[in-house]
């Protein structure tokens, strides 16, 4: 199997995942969206997006699902499975529709815009993203103060996939440190090498700098 990626949030978490599986992938940068490049991965993707698992005959898009699939493969419980899978399940579409769509929102403004030239920072949505925040990291906080991680004793997808922007929070600013139960849950993820580093060794340019526009 091969794992196309960038080093964009979402291709970061899928290569985090498949790098603390250990699974047997090969790992290729990709960029569906440069010049030229589109019908090279339409096939792969239809919405030209990354992450992208390829294997013999067959490409799966969509980070959860590639999660899903490589913890299969490796037989892991990272994905879990019996009756833990409800609660994961839960904490992922939690966290997409609230934590994670709320760190979205900001970084969009503060870092994805301004790497891009998209344009400058719209402050209202950004305003509306850390209301969004606080309101997401209070139930997550409450949460956190009472398990190391969010399924069980052990970690699972759910927790990489709620952190999906916090290696970001350089340029999105997030207001972690008024959270200290979710900011040391972070610091047991920084602790974890695929995650901390997931491109070590790879080759993978890095992203272009942030750039405030006026």
């Amino acid at each position: 199997m091969k794992l196309l990626f960038s080093r964009n949030p979402n291709p970061r978490l899928a290569v985090a995942t498949a790098r603390y599986l250990k699974a047997e992938v090969a790992f290729e940068f990709a960029s569906p969206m440069a010049p030229g490049q589109a019908e090279r991965y339409r096939a792969l993707n239809p919405n030209l997006t990354l992450p992208i698992l390829v294997g013999p005959g067959w490409s799966l898009w969509e980070t959860d699902a590639i999660a899903c699939r490589l913890s299969r493969e490796t037989h892991s419980d990272f994905w879990r499975t019996g009756d833990e899978e409800p609660d994961m399940i839960r904490w992922i579409s939690w966290g997409k529709e609230r934590f994670v769509f709320a760190c979205d929102m900001v970084h969009f403004e503060r870092g994805t815009k301004q790497r891009y030239g998209i344009g400058p920072i719209d402050q209202a949505l950004v305003d509306e993203g850390l209301r969004q925040f606080h309101g997401a990291a209070a139930v997550l906080e409450a949460e956190l103060s009472k398990r190391e991680w969010l399924v069980g004793n052990s970690i699972s997808y759910a927790d990489f996939r709620m952190a999906t922007f916090l290696p970001f929070n350089d340029v999105a600013g997030l207001p972690l440190d008024d959270y200290p139960s979710i900011r040391r849950w972070h610091g047991r993820l920084e602790a974890i090498d695929a995650w901390r580093d997931p491109f070590e060794g790879l080759e993978a340019p890095q992203l272009p700098p942030v750039r405030i526009e006026a």
